[in-house]
């Protein structure tokens, strides 16, 4: 039986070009997961030269601006980053199914490998707790998690081409 998975070593990844969409809505916490993520990338040996950063103003806005960032094909891998916290209207169910779901069509279309750092939390103590700094890991922050998760869909998808 022969067994594949991503390698995500750093000979693996170490060129590639990668992207974060990061939205500014509830920015005190997705900037934590922009630290953990940027914090993945360099354990990783990826280039700060070699990622970017597009800022869109909320959670709705990633998809679109995922697909065009596809369609330019100047990435390797994308990573999303976002905070939707529920409170006291529908905003939260509005918003967090939909863009969930876009991004999965989206990452299924253009075959993008893809790492998900949505969180979507009923208070602002669950986004702090996903959302670690000090320092970031897989197991407390999400956007460090999303960045290896993006690597090593990059690795097992260049391996199965």
């Amino acid at each position: 039986m022969k067994e594949i998975e991503g390698n995500i070593n750093t000979d693996a990844v170490r060129y590639s070009k990668v992207v974060i969409i990061a939205s500014k809505f509830n920015f005190y916490i997705v900037e934590r997961l922009i630290k953990g993520a940027l914090e993945g990338l360099k354990e990783m040996c990826i280039k700060e030269s070699d990622v970017s950063i597009v800022y869109v103003p909320g959670a709705f806005e990633i998809p679109v601006t995922y697909r065009v960032l596809c369609e330019s094909k100047r990435y390797d891998a994308i990573i999303v980053l976002g905070c939707v916290i529920k409170g006291e209207t529908a905003h939260f169910e509005y918003v967090a199914g939909p863009v969930s779901d876009s991004l999965n069509k989206l990452s299924y279309e253009y075959k993008m490998p893809t790492g998900f750092g949505l969180l979507t939390c009923y208070d602002d103590e669950q986004a702090y707790k996903r959302s670690e700094i000090n320092p970031p890991t897989k197991e407390n922050n999400k956007g460090y998690e999303a960045a290896i998760v993006a690597l090593e869909m990059l690795s097992l998808l260049n391996r199965l081409y």
